[in-house]
Order: structure tokens, then C-alpha cells, then sequence
């Protein structure tokens, strides 16, 4: 029997909205035998804390705290020998950032690698190659456990500091090809020895439909959903266009978006509410806000299209929980959606930020029934085949444990290198 391994798993903001997926993937961990100690950075906003499990996932989170003056200057006197400051001064215009991110992380790295001797972890995984990322490679420059990464979506958005970051790390998996490819022009002399393919996944043992998926009836509502924050960028603006169209139209639409926007309610979401109001939507659209899973799963079985009109999408969990409730999908061909949806088979795509096409796309497909049911069958099958929690967990296990075992190997040889260098990032 296969030892079973300490991971260390850190999630920044954990648990947010958005967040199902690394719940799901913890589970399956544990579920073959591993030992999960969670980390984050803070809690999340009030207004994202939404899931019925995240009572649970706070209690059992180390959080590594805010910034504080006294832990970072005694996390820098352990890195300033090997020349951390000067490597960031190297940086030029991106010198600044990254030495502002790393006053912030130092602290917060510090304890992370505290908390990983003292526990004996065998490996820090960062879900995320933002601040998280920094902390867990200053963790292993300080003597802490090896780490790895997962890139989740463009390399820009993840701020400074890629090249310190991916050069330490033990290996990295990468959720769609195309952002593989991105990352290997982006950065090709300071990536790991592995990296991996591996997209999100979802539990299609629970996402299961209660029955058969039924198309819309004549005479009576088309029952729309979307679920995503509230972020221009997931274009639910463009959906309330392409509604007031259909509605235009005379296809009678009924329209509910769940999710938040990042400031808890406060923010993007009066622009939607506005853009609602004159509209004259308000009868047909609801912003149902941050709802847990069972309440997103109950939206699925009773709709009859699911719809993301996102200006860029790395790959869309969202789709794959439709897909898995055989629910039919229609969403745009930006980012690497494409890896997931396969267009006029497992579901549509249409262009980005054109609510004129969105609303045709949805028109032509809800009076096809046929067409309805051969998207719910084969997108469910598309997920089944790809994309289900389980297969992520193996693969971060499975990298884990190679890692491990080449790190045994340099130490036998001797080839192994100093884990608090800073000069070779």
C-alpha cells in the first residue's frame, strides 16, 4: 500500500464563492487516504461566505495572517544572505511591485513554514500563482517544506514575481493547454522540471439529475441560468442585453444569475441592478447573489439552458457543473472554453461581448428540442470522460510522491540545491 501523504493546501481568501471545486478536490484527497492541512491567506469577504460547508472549511483553515512589520523583517534577515533585496532591485519597473508583495508575504511565509515543520508535511501546494504563491516559495527559501503551483488562468493576472515563483517550485500543473503554451513563452528558463496539464473537475456522482432533462414547452417560459461573480468580465451585462432581445422577440425568458460581485454586494452589482432597471427586466431577471451548491444544483435541475457570456474564461467550472446536471450549454469562445466545449456537439459557442448572436444562439437552440436533448446527453458525457474531482487529486498525489522521490535521489547524489537561495530564482 502506497504511504499516505501530508499535504499542505493553500487557497487564498479560502473559502469563497467560487471555491466548490477546491472543497471537492480536498475531499477527494482524503477519500484516498491523504492527510490535508488547509491554509489561506484571510477569510473572505461576509458577503462571499455562502456555501453550506463553509462553517466547516473555516474551522479546519490556518489562516497566515495580514501583514505585520515584526514577522517580516525577521522572515527578510533570513533570505537578505542570499540576496533576495538585490534580486528585486534587478527587477526593473517590476521591482517595485514585487518588493511591495513581499513586505506584505514575508510574515505570512514565515509562519506557513513554521506550521509545515511542525506538522511534518511532506509538500505546500498553492492553488493560486498570486501573493499565495510568494508566500509558499519564500516558505521553502526559508528552510520550508518543497512546493507547487496550479495556474488557473492568464499569468498577467497573477501579478509579479512569476520568475521567483515558478523556479522553485517542484512542479506545476496547469488547467487548460493553452495556458500551458502561454506559460512556456511567458517564462521559459524559470519553470520546474514537470509540468502538467490537469484541468478543475467536478463530483458527477452528486451533480446528477433527479430525471430526465425536459426541454421548454410551447406557450411557457424559457428557464435561463448563469452562474458566475459579478465581474464585467463574466459579461452577465451582455446577457441582460441579449435577453431584452429574446424578449423583443417574443421568446418569453426567464433569467437567474447567481453569484456576487468581490465586494460583497456592494460593488458591481448596482451597475447590473441599474442596467436591470432600465431594461425594464425586472420581471424576468433575479440576481440571486452568493448561493451554496445544493441551491446551484436545485437552479440546474430546473433549467432549461445555461448560459455564461464571459469576455474570457481560463476554462468554467460553471459549465462543467451544467454539463454534468445534462443541463445545455451555450458560452463564448474566449480563453480556453474550447478545451471543454466542443461547439455544435457537447454545446455552443458564440463570440464574446455580441448579445445580438448570444440572443440568436439562444432563440434557434430552445426551439429545437432534439438539439436540446443531444447537447445535455453528450455534455454529460464530456464530463464524465475529462473532467471529475478525482482525476486532479490523482494527479496532484501522484506529483507529490515523484517529487519526493527525485528530491530522495538528489540527496543521494548530492545534487541537491539549498532551498533559501534566492539568487537562482
Amino acid at each position: 500500500m502506497t504511504h499516505p501523504l501530508r499535504i499542505g493546501y493553500l487557497v487564498p481568501q479560502f473559502p469563497g464563492q467560487t471555491h466548490i471545486f477546491f472543497w471537492r478536490e480536498i475531499a477527494a484527497l482524503e477519500a484516498m487516504g491523504h492527510e490535508v492541512h488547509v491554509f489561506s491567506t484571510r477569510p473572505p469577504a461576509a458577503g462571499l461566505i455562502a456555501h453550506d460547508w463553509s462553517g466547516d472549511a473555516m474551522a479546519r483553515t490556518t489562516y497566515l495572517g495580514r501583514p505585520a512589520i515584526g514577522p517580516t523583517l525577521g522572515a527578510l534577515t533570513r533570505l537578505t544572505p542570499r540576496g533576495l533585496p538585490l534580486w528585486i532591485a534587478r527587477q526593473g519597473r517590476e521591482g517595485p511591485r514585487l518588493a511591495r508583495d513581499a513586505a506584505v508575504t514575508l510574515g505570512a511565509a514565515q509562519t506557513l513554514r513554521d506550521q509545515a515543520r511542525a506538522r511534518g508535511l511532506d509538500h505546500v501546494h498553492a492553488h493560486s500563482c498570486g501573493r499565495a504563491a510568494l508566500i509558499a516559495a519564500f516558505a521553502r527559501r526559508m528552510g520550508g517544506a518543497p512546493y507547487s503551483l496550479t495556474l488557473h488562468g492568464p499569468l498577467h493576472d497573477y501579478g509579479p514575481g512569476q520568475a521567483l515563483k515558478w523556479a522553485g517550485a517542484a512542479f506545476g500543473t496547469v488547467i487548460t493547454q493553452k495556458l500551458l503554451d502561454e506559460l512556456a513563452n511567458s517564462l521559459p528558463d524559470h519553470l520546474p522540471p514537470r509540468l502538467v496539464v490537469r484541468p478543475m473537475g467536478v463530483d458527477t456522482d452528486v451533480l446528477r439529475r433527479d430525471g430526465p432533462y425536459a426541454p421548454p414547452q410551447r406557450g411557457r417560459p424559457v428557464r435561463l441560468f448563469s452562474c458566475g461573480r459579478l465581474n464585467v468580465v463574466k459579461g452577465h451585462q451582455d446577457l441582460l442585453q441579449a435577453t431584452r432581445q429574446l424578449l423583443d422577440q417574443g421568446v418569453d425568458v426567464r433569467l437567474d444569475i447567481a453569484g456576487e460581485d468581490d465586494d460583497g454586494g456592494t460593488g458591481y452589482r448596482a451597475e447590473l441592478e441599474a442596467l436591470i432597471a432600465r431594461l425594464w427586466l425586472q420581471d424576468h431577471v433575479r440576481l440571486l447573489g452568493a448561493i451554496d451548491a445544493d441551491a446551484v444544483r436545485a437552479h440546474l435541475q430546473k433549467a432549461h439552458l445555461f448560459v455564461l457570456a464571459s469576455w474570457h474564461e481560463p476554462l468554467g467550472v460553471a459549465y462543467m457543473e451544467a454539463m454534468a446536471m445534462e443541463v445545455p450549454v451555450i458560452g463564448t469562445d474566449a480563453g480556453g472554453t474550447r478545451e471543454l466545449i466542443d461547439d455544435g456537439r457537447t454545446g455552443l459557442l458564440v463570440e464574446p461581448r455580441a448579445p445580438g448572436p448570444l440572443a440568436r444562439a439562444i432563440r434557434d437552440v430552445v426551439a429545437d428540442p432534439d438539439r436540446l436533448a443531444r447537447y445535455a446527453a453528450a455534455g454529460r458525457a464530456r464530463v464524465e470522460a475529462d473532467f471529475q474531482t478525482r482525476f486532479g487529486a490523482e494527479t496532484l498525489a501522484d506529483e507529490i510522491r515523484r517529487a519526493l522521490s527525485d528530491q530522495r535521489s538528489d540527496a543521494g547524489t548530492g545534487n541537491g540545491s539549498e532551498a533559501d537561495g534566492a539568487s537562482g530564482a
